[in-house]
């Protein structure tokens, strides 16, 4: 595609070039962008401010998909959009964020253009630290993990504006990193596990430079928080493009890096353990790929994580055709649970609760395999607790075994109607001790009268 026009950088000290795509020259229309999000954007404009659709809204509408999210950016600060927005709230601590509601428990995140000033900054390569500094569109696109993702899309002329080359990289399908990868890299690991997910779920080619800096830094990636590389992977087994995903993180090594209990080369039978691993990968994806009508698929991130280590389970523990009862049940479950303590819960920070219930999912597979092989479920069985989510995830194993398939309507989310919310006006206190016998069920919440009160806490004088 050939640029349209040409604009100078909003800073002239950065010598930045924009290209400006018009309309007529890209696919992206403004009746294709969620109503809420042009809401907002209307908004901004109205009241004297920039606003534009960014990074992944922008790149799959101009790859014909369906956005999941309507992320916007703008010069405002937050203070000002939260005036402006009064149905919204502030998040996060390294850079803050507006969320503003809608009916439907629809979100549109609104965040201020961020600064540059990590991309270039002088000194030593280390992990990248706390940045709340604001900026400029261009800083804000350079900020940016990967040219695809480093668009901007306008609503006055309804132009694309590109820093980085981000449009010619999505008409060629590449990935590639916003400016040095081997500086990126350094800086924040976790963009490496980013490179192979957007890979992964576009189909794109991994750029070469990018491609070799991911394999000599890979091993950064143990200097991350283990609760940040946990949600990276629950993000990836949740995409639809796992099983590429997996791939992908297997050729370029960063697969031995996250999950060392997996060395295929130096486990017995080890290919057949990587192809059970993918064959599990691709039902989660028939799962969770659904077409746009269809209930939302929600699998429980304990049944995620148990088929990601069931392979692995499997040719440990002789899964499902080991057949203990009593005491060596009870042992073999100890078994299980401290070694998935080593191997996964402390390396990825994994709640108690949620390793409880995989090593639950784990031993009951044997369960069910004899249960099943006999005739079918007893009802000693179908009264468990756990019943529900060992079923499935049974039934998830019988289909990487290539048994006729899971019912994605066993996984579909289950929506609750939201409560409507109602502040009930104050209650007079009484004189006599008879309203706290009576304990909080008839008491209406208490809310600070001062502005500066947050969701009715009075905040604490200096």
């Amino acid at each position: 595609m050939e640029p349209i026009e040409q604009v100078p950088g909003q800073e002239a000290a950065w010598h930045i070039t924009a290209t400006v795509i018009s309309e007529a020259a890209h696919p992206i229309r403004e009746q294709q962008l969620d109503r809420e999000a042009l809401k907002v954007l209307y908004r901004l404009r109205d009241a004297g401010f920039k606003g534009y659709l960014v990074g992944g809204g922008v790149r799959d509408l101009y790859l014909g998909k369906t956005p999941k999210d309507f992320d916007i950016s703008t010069d405002a600060r937050p203070g000002q959009l939260r005036q402006m927005f009064r149905n919204s709230r502030t998040i996060g601590r390294r850079f803050r964020l507006v969320q503003v509601f809608f009916r439907g428990n629809k979100i549109i995140e609104v965040s201020t253009l961020r600064s540059r000033s990590e991309y270039d900054i002088d000194g030593d390569d280390q992990v990248l630290p706390s940045n709340n500094t604001f900026g400029t569109l261009e800083e804000d696109a350079f900020r940016r993990d990967l040219t695809i993702n480093a668009l901007f899309y306008e609503i006055e002329q309804h132009t694309i504006i590109d820093y980085t080359g981000g449009v010619q990289d999505l008409e060629q399908g590449i990935i590639r990193v916003v400016g040095d990868p081997d500086r990126r890299f350094t800086r924040d690991p976790v963009r490496m596990m980013r490179v192979v997910r957007h890979a992964a779920r576009t189909g794109f080619k991994v750029e070469e430079a990018t491609f070799v800096a991911l394999q000599q830094h890979k091993e950064k990636l143990q200097l991350c928080p283990p609760s940040r590389i946990r949600d990276e992977i629950l993000k990836d087994l949740q995409s639809g493009a796992s099983r590429p995903w997996a791939e992908l993180c297997m050729a370029s090594g960063l697969w031995s890096i996250l999950f060392p209990l997996y060395l295929f080369e130096e486990l017995e039978e080890g290919e057949s353990i990587r192809q059970q691993l993918l064959n599990i990968f691709s039902v989660l994806d028939r799962l969770h790929i659904r077409h746009e009508d269809a209930e939302p698929v929600k699998i429980p991130e304990s049944i995620l994580f148990a088929c990601l280590l069931l392979p692995w389970a499997c040719h440990r523990y002789n899964l499902p055709e080991t057949n203990v009862r009593g005491q060596g049940f009870h042992r073999l479950s100890r078994m299980i649970r401290d070694e998935i303590e080593h191997v996964f819960g402390e390396p990825f920070n994994v709640q108690r609760m949620a390793k409880e219930m995989v090593t639950t999912l784990l031993i009951n597979l044997s369960t069910f395999h004899h249960a099943r092989s006999q005739g079918g479920d007893p009802k000693w069985l179908k009264k468990k607790s756990y019943y529900r989510d060992c079923s499935r995830f049974f039934d998830i194993y019988l289909e990487s075994q290539g048994i006729p398939a899971v019912k994605a309507e066993k996984f579909v989310r289950e929506e609750k109607e939201p409560e409507p919310f109602v502040v009930s006006p104050p209650v007079q206190q009484e004189s006599s001790g008879a309203s706290r016998a009576r304990g909080r069920g008839g008491m209406s919440p208490a809310f600070s009268q001062a502005q500066s009160g947050v969701f009715g806490l009075r905040r604490a004088k200096n």
